[in-house]
């Protein structure tokens, strides 16, 4: 296999490019659906990277196309794509009318995260749920946290009662369960995903793409409950706009403004293009109990990041992502007083650098190679102390890098039928150091040096290959991902743990019918023993600080698990219709659980993660039901049916897993009766969770209890009207409710010596909010 990554790379460079000279070959058109036109459409010449977009009255044009048959590629967004084959010969224009059906549902919509190609959903052998920027429109979503409700199997959760440290689940599983990338790379730290989600800007996301299990082999074999991949804004067309938002918070009315900023411009020729956008948040901390200690942390957050691609000649791309997020949040109580000088105060500064590089190059009608990089670097300060504690400053740096390179490959016949390679290398390095700052101690009058909590390096290097077979109502995909693993501790070089891991991976789609697919996949995945996100947040209060360390003993989690689906869709009149039903069962050996030790004599818990001493199992159902007469109406919504379970009782004597429902889902109704004017109604529901309690309302808190929580539906509603200014600009009028009938947790701890890791429920209670949004598209 190597061989063929020499005889690749000997190749990429060289002088294989058709005759970029230009010629009198011209393509002309127009784009329409159902008799209306469609702007900024996208057309491309298969096999190259020669193509155009649309203006903003549907029409194109296109120069030195490539002479003789090619087949034109005609997509939009809200779509089906349409594939057109014509004859091109110099001194002859031609010219076509490219005809779209409305994909009001995205049955259709591309996507990257089955086996980075870009392919329909219904073409890939792996269940791929995708949010739009059009779902976090409607859901009033500013941050990337607050859409992830809006698909089957994930909830996102808060963690913390000071700080918000939230964390996303996937198919009953916790948040380090589920492998986070960004444009495919996975540099998405440990560090970052502390309140990374939150960090994010729903602004500078073109989609989601969320793969619920272990089905492909090629992103990394941690993701044991599944992936989900952040995939930005790209430039495809010039366009701009400008969002501001002010949403009004619970009873006291606190402020949470928004701006948003985003813009692209693509040269005449396609071949080059950039994007940008910016994003500014200011949040007051709430206080839902009036006790004078937040329950919704203060934000500030200030986001910069563009984009940018150049095509080399008519077979190639280079392409560059970079972003800056500077975000700061402080929870506790006496926001205008110094962190030590307050009762509880959890602080962090963020500064997030993150770039990816990527070149890829055609080398014939469908095989592609491509060369990646991307790096992450995360500056950290933080306070997490109670009682004027001068102690509890620190300072985290964080780097991550991911590189490595991909070969796809169209085979025309291989064992028993054409097939599709996918093959590659791939190497993350990841060093993590946390310190705990140096204080001057008036008691002891002398300098209190700092303190190195952790000073981890992690460096990961495997090979993945994966095939797949193509028949005519059958797609069979068998991959594997072989990877060492190494954990070393940075101050003296000494490596702490290692392993290596082969991970198979099988995946089958076949067609039953004309409309009803059936899909399963099978997969073995591990979590090596190193600092996860939990462990770099510290719960405080005056009487407990939590802090989470690992076992030195702590040996690797693996697991093996199982997904079945059946996708029905239907056009019933002028309906589209889908119907998803997706079993889930998951084994996981020697899993990762909890100790939670007694305050020793500050006040200090240690929360220890060990080894289950049996395994435990996790199973349910994700059900999916979408369903749209026309561009004008839609309804999409997910339920979840689970059960998480250890196989013998753990802390509390209970065997099911704590803040884990065994039932949740969502609703999206969207309803357009004029092409100006938009009505959303939206939902989520939340069923009973255990979750732990260690308060100061308990009469022997030290040892705790155990709660069932309630149950909680969360109603929003949200209203706009757009007025056409000119020919290319709109504006946008909006306003809403989250939450409308204020399904919030309503037995906070109080005080300052609270357990502030007792949250559950619903992130935010009830918020009025309006804003104004203005640009040439809308």
């Amino acid at each position: 296999m190597i061989a063929v990554f020499i005889q690749l790379s000997s190749v990429i460079f060289a002088d294989n490019e058709p005759d970029t000279k230009e010629k009198d070959t011209m393509l002309f058109g127009d784009v329409k659906s159902e008799n209306e036109h469609i702007p900024f459409a996208t057309i491309l010449i298969e096999g190259t990277t020669i193509g155009t977009a649309a203006d903003v009255s549907g029409h194109f044009k296109l120069v030195g196309v490539p002479e003789g048959e090619i087949n034109v590629v005609v997509s939009a967004v809200g779509f089906q794509t349409r594939k057109y084959e014509i004859e091109i010969a110099e001194g002859k224009p031609e010219t076509i009318l490219a005809i779209l059906e409305p994909d009001n549902i995205g049955l259709d919509q591309v996507v990257v995260s089955a086996d980075r190609s870009e392919k329909s959903r219904r073409d890939v052998s792996t269940i791929i749920s995708t949010i739009s920027p059009k779902l976090f429109e409607r859901t009033q979503s500013v941050t990337l946290s607050e859409g992830l409700n809006f698909t089957p199997g994930l909830r996102m959760e808060n963690n913390c009662q000071n700080c918000g440290f939230a964390q996303v689940r996937m198919n009953g599983l916790e948040g380090p369960y589920s492998q986070i990338l960004i444009n495919s790379r996975p540099v998405f730290s440990g560090l970052a995903g502390v309140y990374g989600l939150e960090l994010i800007p729903a602004s500078m996301i073109d989609r989601v793409e969320v793969v619920r299990g272990g089905g492909s082999a090629l992103f990394g074999s941690n993701a044991i409950a599944g992936t989900i991949n952040l995939i930005t804004k790209e430039p495809v067309q010039d366009i701009y706009s400008i969002n501001t938002s002010l949403g009004i918070i619970g009873k006291d009315g606190e402020l949470d403004h928004s701006l948003n900023i985003n813009g692209s411009i693509v040269s005449d020729d396609f071949k080059t293009g950039i994007s940008f956008y910016g994003f500014k948040r200011t949040r007051d901390p709430y206080d839902a109990n009036s006790d004078d200690f937040s329950e919704m942390s203060k934000i500030e957050n200030s986001t910069f990041g563009t984009s940018f691609f150049q095509r080399v000649g008519d077979r190639s791309k280079i392409k560059f992502d970079y972003f800056y997020i500077n975000e700061s949040r402080r929870g506790g109580n006496a926001f205008d007083k110094l962190n030590h000088e307050a009762d509880i105060s959890e602080a962090v500064d963020h500064q997030i650098n993150s770039l990816n590089l990527s070149f890829d190059k055609l080398m014939k009608e469908h095989d592609k190679l491509s060369f990646f990089a991307a790096m992450q670097k995360v500056e950290r300060d933080s306070y997490y102390g109670a009682n004027q504690d001068p102690s509890a400053y620190g300072n985290t740096h964080d780097w991550s890098f991911s590189f490595g390179t991909q070969y796809h490959k169209d085979v025309e016949y291989f064992l028993i039928s054409a097939s599709e390679l996918v093959m590659g290398l791939e190497t993350t390095l990841n060093n993590l150091k946390d310190t705990k700052l140096g204080y001057f101690d008036p008691e002891l009058m002398e300098h209190v040096e700092n303190t190195t909590i952790t000073d981890q390096g992690i460096q990961t290097v495997g090979f993945f290959a994966q095939n797949e077979w193509v028949l005519e109502k059958l797609r069979f995909s068998v991959g594997i991902r072989a990877e060492h693993y190494a954990i070393t501790e940075n101050s003296d070089g000494e490596e702490v743990v290692s392993g290596e891991v082969l991970s198979p991976r099988v995946s089958v789609l076949y067609q039953l019918g004309d409309n009803i697919q059936l899909r399963s996949s099978f997969a073995k995945g591990y979590r090596a023993p190193q600092v996860f996100d939990e462990d770099l947040h510290i719960e405080t209060s005056g009487a407990r600080r939590v802090v989470h360390e690992n076992d030195p003993d702590l040996k690797q989690e693996t697991s093996n698990s199982i997904t079945l689906s059946l996708d029905i869709t239907r056009n019933i009149g002028n309906w589209q219709t889908q119907f998803l039903a997706e079993a889930f069962y998951t084994v996981l050996n020697n899993p990762f659980t909890n100790e939670y030790g007694l305050p020793d004599e500050n006040g200090q818990v240690i929360y220890t993660r060990t080894n289950a001493e049996d395994g435990a199992k996790v199973n349910g159902v994700n059900i999916e039901m979408n369903a749209s007469p026309g561009g004008r109406f839609a309804i999409q919504s997910g339920f979840t049916i689970q059960q998480s379970t250890f196989d013998s009782p753990q802390e509390f004597g209970e065997r099911s897993f704590f803040r884990t429902p065994n039932s949740y889902g969502y609703f999206s109704l969207n309803y357009s009766p004029t092409i100006r004017f938009n009505v959303s109604l939206t939902g989520n529901y939340t069923g009973e969770m255990l979750v732990p309690y260690f308060g100061n309302l308990l009469d022997d808190p030290e040892v705790g209890q155990l709660n069932k929580s309630d149950q909680f539906f969360d109603l929003g509603l949200k209203v706009s009207q757009n007025l056409s200014l000119s020919k290319n600009l709109s504006l946008q009028l909006y306003g809403g409710v989250k939450n409308i009938f204020d399904s919030f947790q309503d037995d906070f701890d109080y005080g300052v010596e609270r357990d502030p890791g007792y949250v559950y429920g619903p992130i935010n209670p009830c918020t009025i909010y309006f804003g104004v949004k203005i640009g040439n598209v809308l």
